[in-house]
């Protein structure tokens, strides 16, 4: 069952019930994916130098909240971030939302979102600077995810952080010992602290009057890496939740699966269609705020502090991968022949006028 066919079919239900809390950004994203791969958006034309057949595909939206889009865009950054991995031990550090201020997230989403990144940012650069254990320059990807795994509204920024650090002066890289980044309890006082007085102070937002004392920051060892990219790459560039995991509609519910994180099993949940479908339109990022970000080490203008890194590694025998040998992404989309299956090559994009 496929988003696309659903909101097709429940539009008018949807505008009707939710339209006074739909942003512009909601709206582009309803028109984004409605019109996604249909002639509205136009068509590809391709030809088969080999057998002369000739193929026409329809453009997709490319809407980053389409299930049906971003694919390639995943498998490329995936790509990219496993090229920028060290030999070394990293730590995926998370950083909550609290329930209580979840609301202002609905209200002021880019605001919010915004100020979640540059004070989970701002954390992780101090606690690396005080640490004697770690090297001067360190790295990290933040990636902002607004949704659990229920599909509920749990903004939160994951950060896969280097386990420790580069030093210039010895020219060597140290660190973390016994797998221990930082003290999480340390951390989730200083994510409240700066978080509450960056939306009073900064954003001007009033906030609610009781507040728990205590916030919950996770911080946890993930070995070399590549599996905490995986996991984060799911949500990137792939929509909220894909319509392989839509199983059915039933007098008027959709019912859809989800992986446990606890039983690490498929559970399913059932709601009103229109509900469903909210449910999933809540999480439209804000036009403009970027879902990922590189700090540190993993930041463009650090590729080549990056390269001479790799290259001390490679030194010590511990990295096979040249550093040179980073070739540019190729965003180009292939086509293959339906008949005699070689590449076919496109002969131009044709929009409706």
């Amino acid at each position: 069952m496929m988003f696309q066919s659903l909101l097709y079919d429940h539009l008018d239900e949807l505008m009707t019930a939710y339209s006074s809390s739909m942003t512009s950004d909601i709206r582009v994203a309803i028109h984004a994916m409605l019109t996604c791969q249909t002639e509205q958006n136009g068509y590809s034309q391709w030809h088969c130098q080999h057998c002369e057949h000739r193929v026409q595909s329809p453009m997709s939206c490319g809407h980053r909240n389409c299930s049906r889009c971003q694919h390639r865009t995943t498998s490329d950054w995936l790509e990219k971030q496993q090229r920028k991995l060290l030999p070394i031990d990293y730590f995926m550090v998370t950083f909550t939302l609290l329930a209580a201020l979840r609301p202002l997230a609905k209200s002021f989403p880019k605001q919010i979102y915004q100020a979640m990144f540059t004070v989970s940012a701002s954390i992780i650069k101090d606690f690396a600077s005080r640490a004697k254990s770690m090297g001067e320059t360190i790295g990290f990807t933040s990636v902002l995810h607004t949704h659990n795994r229920r599909r509920d509204l749990h903004p939160h920024v994951h950060m896969i952080v280097t386990g420790g650090g580069f030093d210039t002066n010895k020219q060597q890289w140290i660190n973390c010992k016994n797998q221990y980044l930082f003290n999480a309890f340390a951390l989730a006082n200083v994510w409240r602290a700066r978080l509450l007085s960056h939306i009073t102070d900064t954003l001007k937002l009033a906030i609610p009057r009781r507040l728990p004392p205590k916030w919950v920051v996770d911080c946890r060892h993930v070995g070399r890496g590549k599996s905490a990219l995986l996991y984060l790459s799911k949500y990137l560039y792939r929509g909220v939740l894909a319509d392989s995991d839509i199983l059915y509609e039933d007098n008027g519910n959709i019912t859809f699966r989800y992986l446990d994180g606890q039983t690490k099993t498929y559970q399913t949940r059932t709601l009103p269609v229109v509900t469903f479908l909210w449910l999933i339109l809540q999480h439209v990022l804000p036009k403009g705020l970027r879902r990922v970000r590189d700090y540190g080490l993993l930041r463009g203008h650090l590729k080549h502090q990056l390269q001479h890194i790799q290259f001390v590694f490679m030194l010590a025998g511990q990295l096979t991968l040249p550093a040179q040998a980073d070739k540019p992404i190729s965003r180009k989309a292939d086509y293959f022949c339906p008949c005699c299956h070689h590449l076919m090559r496109c002969l131009g994009v044709f929009r409706p006028r």
